[in-house]
């Protein structure tokens, strides 16, 4: 009886993992749930934006903690281009301190803060923004690749967009990128896929987003990224992911349509105003704002809102979703 048991749960594993693939194998973190009387996650999303304190950059990080520290919030998301123009040169670049440690410096924001890379950040050393010396500088910083992370309610899969942009390794115009550990490509990118499109399957949270650098839907500077819509989209719109959260173009950027995946831009976390926006379908269009500012999420199990602030701290935008009928 107990070899007719142990035999039923191998082959049961066995067809999990054929039908499924190889398993993950995505870094998966868990952020601890702090107790709040409502049972809320909050956080704070930030992109482009280091700068050592440049175009406004100590501003926003100004109203970032005025903001945090309102919401009491858990963490802050990175979306990448953490460090310009070309990245970290190595674990001891100064840069490090002048755009990070020493800007976000108020007493709200020193939570942990979730990061993934930007283009800019593979024209510098990679590995340095993802070693743990960086850590032990300043033990809010965490960086990788593409990993996992749960709290609570909410999944978040956080996504290395930038080798999908073909342009990098066909039209690198004198830029130098750092591709180690990501060559051979085309097999990056196929278990990069696999492992997100298993980890999102598998997830039983209430709320999934996918986090990353690029956009795919976006009407700023830099238009869609193709590669993305081809081979990224697909995934997120069978499994009815939440919201896709990026960065790149430096605008604050709201599109979405009644009861899909919502698409939020935060890149205007220094360097902005590029005075430039794609055609968009205006009912998609809920929001585009050519200039410097950050946004805020509030999670319950019911609802996500989110809110959009420029350098001064004003409301620009507000949305929800929810779990019972998504609204706009």
């Amino acid at each position: 009886m107990k070899m007719n048991v142990c035999f039923s749960v191998i082959l049961m594993f066995l067809s999990i993992f054929f039908i499924n693939g190889a398993l993950s194998k995505l870094e998966r973190l868990k952020h601890p749930v702090k107790k709040k009387s409502d049972g809320s996650l909050s956080f704070l999303v930030i992109g482009d934006w280091g700068r050592k304190g440049g175009f406004n950059q100590s501003l926003v990080a100004h109203q970032m903690g005025v903001v945090g520290e309102k919401l009491d919030i858990d963490f802050v998301i990175s979306v990448g281009d953490n460090f310009y123009d070309d990245g970290l040169k190595g674990v001891n670049d100064p840069s490090f301190e002048a755009s990070f440690s020493h800007i976000y410096t108020h007493p709200s924001l020193q939570k942990q803060w979730y990061s993934v890379l930007g283009n800019h950040d593979y024209r510098g050393n990679v590995e340095a923004q993802l070693s743990k010396v960086l850590t032990q500088k300043d033990w809010r910083w965490f960086c990788r690749r593409s990993f996992v992370l749960s709290s609570g309610m909410v999944d978040f899969f956080f996504a290395d967009t930038n080798p999908f942009v073909e342009k990098y390794f066909t039209e690198p115009e004198d830029h130098t990128y750092d591709w180690r550990n990501v060559l051979p490509r085309n097999k990056y990118i196929s278990n990069l896929l696999h492992d997100l499109d298993l980890e999102i399957k598998n997830s039983r949270a209430t709320w999934k987003f996918v986090v990353g650098h690029h956009g795919i839907k976006t009407a700023g500077n830099h238009g869609v990224t193709q590669e993305l819509v081809d081979q990224l989209l697909p995934i997120l719109e069978e499994n009815k992911v939440d919201l896709y959260i990026n960065g790149h173009d430096h605008c604050l950027q709201h599109i979405g349509s009644h009861g899909k995946t919502q698409f939020l831009t935060s890149g205007g976390g220094s360097k902005a105003w590029r005075g430039d926006v794609q055609p968009w379908d205006p009912k998609e269009l809920k929001l585009y704002y050519d200039g410097q500012g950050f946004m805020s999420l509030h999670i319950t199990h019911s609802k996500a809102k989110f809110i959009y602030y420029d350098v001064s701290g004003n409301v620009l935008h507000r949305s929800s979703l929810s779990k019972r009928s998504a609204h706009l």
